[in-house]
């Protein structure tokens, strides 16, 4: 007898826009690290195929606001995840930049960001990320570090008290803004929807 995991259909596809902000590695001055992580961790967190769509790009305020703009209204991608270039720095114009193209701001991701920061370091008060709808697609702005990345993605599990990950509630976000069902690997991040939203789990 087949088991319930080859019952189901397959997941569906996602595009996911990555973009990482970053004077000096988009110059070639030093290797970017921010994509490879955040490609990393999605390809390990997630059932669904991928296509990823990807930009290096410098510091500038609005070459962000176009890069963001085209992901979504061009690329069509239902999550666009940022990283870096979200600190106080005078440089530091990413949250700017994403507010600029926003329909809709969902401040609740910055705030828990900022609190799995804080578990280690108290300039994490100093972290501005935001998160904003733009027509149907969601876009978040992550840390620079991958190590950080990792934390405020899958969040702290085993602390006490745990403190849930963002990305337990990216696919019901998706969900809500008509974007594809998005399926985790429980292992990794466990997402959260409604009883009667949820679709049967992959194992």
């Amino acid at each position: 007898m087949s088991d319930s995991t080859t019952a189901l259909p397959p997941p569906e596809p996602i595009r996911i826009g990555l973009v990482s902000v970053s004077d000096r590695a988009s110059s070639g001055v030093y290797e970017d690290k921010g994509l490879p992580a955040l490609r990393e961790w999605l390809e390990r967190a997630l059932w669904n195929p991928i296509e990823f769509v990807t930009r290096l790009i410098p510091d500038e305020q609005a070459g962000i606001s176009a890069a963001l703009r085209e992901l979504v209204d061009v690329e069509r991608c239902p999550l666009v995840l940022t990283t870096g270039g979200t600190g106080p720095a005078r440089r530091d114009v990413t949250p700017e930049a994403t507010l600029a193209v926003a329909d809709k701001e969902m401040p609740g991701f910055g705030e828990q960001m900022r609190q799995i920061s804080l578990r280690f370091v108290p300039t994490a008060i100093l972290s501005r990320q935001v998160a904003v709808i733009r027509g149907d697609s969601l876009i978040i702005n992550l840390p620079g570090q991958p190590k950080s990345i990792a934390e405020t993605l899958e969040g702290l599990p085993q602390a006490t008290p745990a403190a849930p990950g963002i990305f337990a509630a990216v696919p019901y976000c998706i969900d809500l803004i008509g974007g594809p069902y998005l399926e985790t690997r429980n292992e990794v991040i466990k997402a959260f929807r409604p009883k009667s939203a949820a679709r049967p789990a992959r194992s």
